[in-house]
């Protein structure tokens, strides 16, 4: 038995000397942050009033996924409480992923949370059961009692449920809730067209700088996998590996998330196959793997109809090619045929619509606009960014 036991499991792992630093979760040092010197300078120029103890700029940052927006918001924020306790202020920030807390209690909740010490304020923050203004008021009371500058990170903010709390944040000093602290905001968001949808006075307070932050070229890309590549043992990778990697990634994304995904599912590949290398070969098996994931992961929990009417794109994709997408009509038609296949009655045509619109706002379809004239009016197109091949597996894996 003991024996088995010992077959059964690998102490020496042949590929990975350090795998967490090809994790998602994994925040890399200074000298890992590849790429991004120019927005890193800019970002900081936005909040270095607040080293002296003044008002930092409120910021928007703007980027599609895996481009550094999140890694440099909290490297720019970490640098800033160290040089301003050098200049004998106090300093902090909250991070906030509104992805998780969608609710203005729920963020507010997070932020009041993080800053709070309950030895230093006596002030209590429970998880649940307060009013959203008991939150606010016991977060203004932490902010004056404990720090002279407080930045607010707001990640995803694209996702909250309405403005509301970007109103209290960016006018909280000048509404004279906090006096003693001076707050500033860095909203994050993946979608440019976000600040279309803000509220007009919020608009004006919170956009005081805005940033775009661009994807990744493969020269940045191989320049990110190869400072993680001590996260695999010496001589592990071929030397074409990460080459390949980058450009592959370079050109469908510029996501650098991906392109760290796609090297770890390569070595992963290469333990399965028990190879002592980490092949080129192995990435075009991990890219394959890294986006049925990370569709997957986008899909989670969504319903039986939002799953038809994505089918239904895939069917369209594969049997006439991507061209500049599928007008709603013809999605329809496809998604009822689905439905009856399945067995299922079909939702309207306004409904789909609706599921359609979640879908372009989860960055998994692209919608555009069209003029046919006066003969057919305006009409809506619906092109998959994801591969439809990878979309059409995720979907019926589970049949």
């Amino acid at each position: 038995m003991s024996e088995t036991a010992d077959d059964l499991f690998t102490r020496e792992d042949p590929i990975f000397a350090n795998k967490e630093l090809l994790e998602i979760s994994h925040l890399p040092g200074e000298g890992r942050i590849v790429g991004r010197d120019d927005e890193i300078s800019q970002l900081a120029t936005a909040v270095n009033p607040a080293i002296f103890g003044q008002s930092p700029s409120n910021v928007l940052i703007y980027g599609k996924t895996g481009t550094g927006k999140s890694l440099c918001a909290k490297y720019v924020s970490r640098r800033l409480i160290e040089t301003a306790g050098d200049e004998g202020v106090t300093a902090t920030f909250a991070y906030v992923d509104c992805a998780q807390d969608t609710t203005e209690t729920q963020a507010v909740q997070t932020i009041a949370d993080s800053v709070n010490d309950v030895e230093d304020t006596d002030i209590n923050i429970p998880d649940k059961g307060l009013s959203t203004s008991t939150y606010y008021k016991r977060l203004w009371r932490i902010l004056d009692r404990r720090f002279d500058v407080v930045l607010v990170i707001l990640d995803e903010i694209d996702k909250l449920s309405d403005d509301d709390i970007l109103m209290q944040l960016s006018r909280a000093g000048e509404a004279g809730k906090v006096t003693d602290c001076k707050l500033g905001v860095l909203g994050i968001s993946n979608k440019i067209q976000y600040k279309d949808r803000m509220d007009e006075r919020v608009k004006s307070s919170l956009c005081e700088r805005e940033f775009v932050f661009p994807p990744y070229d493969a020269n940045q890309l191989r320049n990110i996998m190869e400072a993680r590549s001590d996260a695999f043992r010496d001589g592990v990778l071929e030397p074409s590996t990460i080459p390949r990697a980058a450009a592959l990634a370079a050109r469908e994304h510029g996501d650098a998330r991906k392109a760290i995904d796609i090297l770890r599912y390569a070595g992963e590949i290469a333990q399965s196959n028990g190879s002592t290398t980490v092949k080129e070969q192995f990435v075009t098996q991990a890219r394959q793997r890294a986006e049925t994931d990370r569709f997957r992961e986008l899909i989670r929990g969504s319903t039986p109809h939002s799953r038809y009417v994505l089918q239904a794109l895939a069917v369209l994709s594969l049997s006439e090619g991507q061209q500049e997408g599928f007008r709603t009509s013809r999605v329809y038609a496809i998604y009822e045929n689905i439905c009856r296949q399945e067995g299922s009655d079909s939702l309207s045509l306004r409904r789909v619509r609706d599921l359609l619109k979640e879908h372009a706002f989860l960055d998994i379809i692209e919608q555009s606009k069209h003029s046919g004239g006066s003969a057919e009016g305006s009409y809506t197109n619906h092109q998959l960014l994801e591969d439809p091949e990878v979309v059409k597996d995720v979907l019926t894996e589970d049949e």
